[in-house]
Parts: structure tokens; sequence; C-alpha cells
């Protein structure tokens, strides 16, 4: 069994769409990236990735490619599992947090897990999403950003 742990940030700016966990949730403000800037699924990409010791995010997607630019998270995620697979490991569970003031995506939850979940083969109750404030502290709290941080278990095949 193997444990990864990710983290991302994203700057919230005028302008963008706010993807988060594969789904468009409605705001005046969107993350800042180079792709679709989808922070919780980049933090399990991270976690997927780091579980194996196969680097980051952005060895395998670096911002400097073209290819990359706007491209949806989704596609990144799928190609970080199939590279899971191909080292011999399944995914066991997930369990990640998403921490930003506005908006409230609690409604969104559902829809996020299920499309988490579509991607990486696995059941329902073995994808977690859950949301938090800061509490009126940070930069998330000011509405600068969002950040989201994942856990992820392997189990070898």
């Amino acid at each position: 069994m193997r444990i990864g742990y990710g983290y991302d940030v994203h700057r919230l700016v005028e302008g963008r769409e706010l993807w988060l966990g594969g789904v468009l949730v409605p705001h005046h403000l969107g993350s800042l990236g180079h792709s679709d800037a989808d922070v919780l699924l980049h933090a399990i990409c991270d976690a997927l990735l780091g579980a194996l010791a196969l680097g980051d995010i952005g060895i395998h997607f670096p911002d400097t490619d073209p290819k990359y630019k706007g491209i949806d998270s989704k596609i990144l995620l799928h190609h970080v599992y199939d590279l899971i697979r191909s080292e011999g490991y399944g995914i066991a569970n997930l369990d990640s947090t998403l921490a930003l003031q506005r908006p409230k995506v609690a409604p969104y939850i559902p829809e996020m897990r299920k499309t988490i979940a579509a991607i990486l083969e696995l059941p329902l109750n073995c994808v977690s999403v859950k949301a938090t404030t800061t509490e009126g502290i940070g930069f998330e709290d000011q509405e600068e950003g969002v950040s989201a941080y994942a856990v992820v278990l392997l189990e070898k095949r």
C-alpha cells in the first residue's frame, strides 16, 4: 500500500471560470492558471503521483508547454490515473478538502464526487470531497485564492 498527499492553490481573478472537482461552479471570480486551473483535480493528481514518487503535476504537464494551455483538468487526472494503473496500482480511497470562503460549494459536492469517481473508476463511497472556510483568516477568506488538499491510498493490484 502507498499513501500520497497533494496540495494546490490558485489565485481567484475576474474573467475566468471556476472549475472545482471537474464541475463548473458559478461565481464572479475564477481560478487563474495555465490549464482550466481546477485546484481540486490538481491536488488529486499530485496525491496520486506522490504516492508512487512519480514527481508532480508540473513535471508531467508543464505550464511552459502550449499543448496544456486551457486544458480540461479532467483529462490530466485521467492521464495520471492511467499512469498509476500502468505501475500496477489501484486506488483504495481518496479524501479531499477545498478551502475557500465563497462561493459556497456544498450544493456542487455530490456532482464533484460523481465526476471524480467516474474518472478514477471508483465506487462513490471511496471518494470524499469536503469544503471548509478559513474562519476569517488567510487569502482564501479574502477571496484572493482557493486551495485544495487530497490524500489517496493506493494498493498493489
